[in-house]
């Protein structure tokens, strides 16, 4: 018999969750929250992922099938927005320092194509269509500390001298790529995506590379098979926490 969970995903991964759960035996209701949650801080996040776990166990429980067994989070360590989340039904979670690991399949894989390749920037489909600046968002970080990469507008704020200091400062993480990986996870216009993934690689004299994506991680997340080896299954009224070890998350 089909087992009834409820998923919070970011909506980077909307293609694929939507695909996964469309293959799934399994009755998954999906909750997909902005991009955007990622500039916003941890607090901030974690507040509006914690409103959207309140929401879930009375709409759950109101199912014809039954109470939902379980509330699945498609969300890797994120900047720490899920921690101190809380729940009356078990959590589960992927053991991920964010959503590359996600896409690829395994935090095993994108920590050995992370040490062959350092000063790589990724891409996936829900991250071309949905780029967004920071700066655009008014509780992103950036925007609520003023910081915009615009020069006229920093000298403008901050006068010339500081303008000349903050503008490579804020740009300076882009300096430290030297690749783009596109992830293709076989959803949505794969040439498009393609293209505007090299387009971006090309604009910064980035090498190009294409790497397949893996939805092996979620169909065991949606299937119900949480080994603990990808998974932590946090109890009935526990949190999730960093562990800073090899195993990233665990409860408290």
């Amino acid at each position: 018999m089909p087992r009834h969970f409820r998923m919070i995903a970011c909506e980077v991964s909307q293609r694929e969750v939507c695909a996964a759960v469309e293959r799934s035996r399994n009755i998954i209701n999906v909750d997909f929250l902005p991009k955007g949650l990622h500039d916003v801080g941890a607090e901030r996040m974690r507040a509006r992922i914690q409103e959207a776990v309140d929401a879930c166990p009375r709409e759950a429980g109101a199912h014809p099938r039954g109470n939902c067994e379980a509330l699945l989070f498609w969300y890797g360590l994120c900047n720490n927005g899920l921690c101190g989340v809380r729940a009356s039904i078990p959590m589960v979670a992927p053991r991920a320092h964010d959503c590359i690991t996600l896409l690829l399949g395994s935090r095993t894989r994108f920590a050995r194509y992370f040490e062959a390749n350092p000063g790589t920037y990724f891409k996936s489909p829900g991250w071309i269509e949905r780029d967004t600046d920071p700066n655009d968002n008014p509780a992103s970080i950036t925007a609520r500390l003023k910081l915009s990469r615009d020069y006229r507008e920093l000298a403008m704020r901050y006068g010339e001298d500081n303008a000349e200091f903050l503008a490579p400062v804020i740009a300076d993480w882009f300096k430290h790529y030297r690749k783009l990986a596109f992830i293709n996870t076989g959803v949505g216009d794969i040439e498009a995506y393609r293209t505007r993934a090299g387009q971006f690689a090309a604009e910064r004299k980035w090498e190009y590379e294409e790497l397949q994506g893996d939805s092996g991680l979620l169909d065991r997340m949606l299937a119900g098979d949480w080994n603990t080896e990808d998974f932590l299954v946090v109890p009935p009224g526990r949190t999730i926490h960093p562990t800073f070890k090899a195993d990233i998350i665990g409860s408290a």
